[in-house]
């Protein structure tokens, strides 16, 4: 079991006229090698959710756990925390600063204690993994496309081997081919490392396309907590709180209305697909 919420409250400013209640008593256990998509509407609490996982954030009350260990004792390290549980931030530039890509990728396992050739062996591993091209290595990462910063972002997290990765909107303001890519490398990621990956994201169709468990923030809790097919039947409750289902899901509802025996849990256009050529036949 990889990380554990006990009764987690967040309150921002209190005491004050701008105290606000971010998060109120979470309790959520994330198993090894999930991949789970995080939803919510903005100021819905899952920003600040993600950043108590790696402990940038202490909950005002509450217990975390790590591997069975309070993140909160005295004696815990949250330097070697931040290192097994990796987070990429919404906008790269925020976590890039070095003069070349492959120093900013090795800082991190230098910071981690490793020798500068061990650290520049776990850079070129990385940048490989995301497909930088080595034409660009001793380039400053500022020069780079939105899509390419990301990639370098996701390499300096990957560089320190984390167990578990963090993605806050990883394909934002992106173009549908450069969201695919980034997309279709962390399911790469996934799959071939076993690595626990939280993703949080906007895009519903993104969400039920890749991730397996979907947890629905609202208002500083959790609303729904499950797979993409039943946090998805509840698509009238989600647009209730500003979000929505897939497309696909709208579509089935309709087909089924018009008295076509489609599955109206599918959630993915393969899973309609294949539920409309059945209801055809």
């Amino acid at each position: 079991m990889s990380i554990i919420l006990d009764k987690v409250s967040y309150v921002y400013s209190p005491g004050t006229a701008y105290e606000i209640s971010a998060l109120k008593n979470i309790n959520l256990k994330i198993e090894d090698g999930q991949f789970i998509g995080l939803i919510g509407h903005t100021g819905s609490g899952k920003s600040t959710l993600i950043q108590h996982l790696n402990g940038l954030v202490k909950a005002t009350s509450g217990g975390i756990y790590f591997h069975g260990q309070d993140i909160y004792d005295s004696d815990f390290d949250l330097k070697e925390l931040r290192t097994r549980v990796g987070l990429v931030f919404q906008y790269p530039e925020h976590q890039l600063f070095e003069t070349t890509i492959f120093d900013d990728v090795c800082f991190g396992p230098m910071n981690q204690g490793l020798k500068k050739n061990e650290a520049g062996l776990r850079a070129f591993e990385a940048l490989k993994a995301v497909g930088v091209p080595e034409s660009l290595y001793y380039q400053s990462p500022f020069s780079l496309s939105g899509g390419q910063k990301r990639r370098v972002a996701i390499a300096g997290v990957l560089a320190m081997k984390p167990e578990v990765l963090i993605l806050d909107e990883p394909t934002a303001g992106l173009d549908p081919m450069g969201r695919d890519e980034i997309l279709g490398l962390i399911e790469k990621m996934h799959r071939e490392r076993e690595m626990t990956v939280i993703l949080v994201s906007h895009s519903m169709e993104d969400v039920a396309k890749y991730v397996g468990r979907i947890i629905v923030m609202n208002d500083g809790e959790v609303m729904y907590d499950g797979a993409p097919r039943e946090v998805f039947s509840h698509y009238k409750q989600l647009e209730a709180v500003g979000l929505a289902a897939p497309q696909v899901t709208y579509l089935m509802h309709e087909l089924a209305d018009a008295g076509i025996g489609v599955d109206v849990a599918a959630t993915t256009i393969e899973e309609a697909k294949e539920s409309i050529l059945k209801g055809f036949r």
